[in-house]
């Protein structure tokens, strides 16, 4: 029978060898959850609730992108776990959030992609997202606009409108995303984007796209000449 303080040893050893393999870039990602977990839980052996979680989620990102009542509906996740795992998911959305800070938001487009990926790519209910830019395109408040179903999200023109007003917006970008990964606009989905579009204007607001997020695609309603 292994002694309590052998145990610990072990532990210890096994921990050092996951460092020194993420030091040289040479760790799975499915050690790469296993890391992070022996921070967040460090008195406990997670190897096998971080095979259990990637087995479940499929990947780090799906795991983290989901809600802190989620994780916590799993054995061995706790909220002070959950809360940790949480807090790495809003760092590193906020580190692209912070890049578009102070500058026209297509000035790196590249970067206005991640951070709508890095948003909405993981979420399992359709989100509608609203940036509201200023007069130079700088992003003044990413705002969740609703979230709803699997494949369905309200979108509200008058409150969007509102905002904009209250705000002293005079750009708008639309963000959205398909859960099931389908990468089309939908019949729906180009209706509100006109709708939208027409509601603004008569405030002199204009909207200067409505970005999709599907898997690993961002599609742009403006690229595909759903805009005026």
């Amino acid at each position: 029978m292994i002694k309590s303080e052998d145990l610990k040893s072990l532990q210890q050893g096994h921990r050092t060898r996951l460092r020194r393999k993420f030091l040289d870039g040479q760790l799975a990602e499915y050690e790469m959850l296993e890391l992070l977990l022996t921070y967040a839980i460090p008195r406990r052996d997670v190897r096998a609730l971080s095979r259990q979680l990637f087995n479940k989620y499929g990947s780090i990102h799906h795991l983290l992108s989901m809600p802190i009542e989620d994780l916590m509906r799993n054995d061995g996740i706790k909220e002070s776990t959950a809360t940790f795992l949480k807090l790495i998911y809003e760092v590193t959305t906020l580190e692209y959030k912070i890049a578009l800070d102070g500058k026209p938001i297509f000035h790196n487009y590249e970067k206005l992609v991640n951070y709508c990926k890095m948003l909405l790519r993981e979420k399992q209910r359709e989100e509608f997202h609203v940036f509201y830019l200023d007069v130079d395109y700088k992003l003044i408040l990413d705002e969740l606009h609703s979230s709803g179903t699997v494949d369905w999200a309200a979108v509200y023109v008058r409150e969007i409108a509102k905002k904009a007003l209250d705000l002293n917006a005079r750009n708008i970008v639309l963000v959205h995303n398909h859960p099931s990964k389908i990468g089309t606009f939908s019949t729906q989905d180009i209706e509100i984007t006109q709708e939208l579009e027409s509601a603004l204007k008569g405030l002199e607001i204009n909207l200067y796209d409505h970005l999709l997020v599907a898997g690993d695609t961002v599609y742009s309603a403006r690229n595909m000449f759903f805009l005026k």
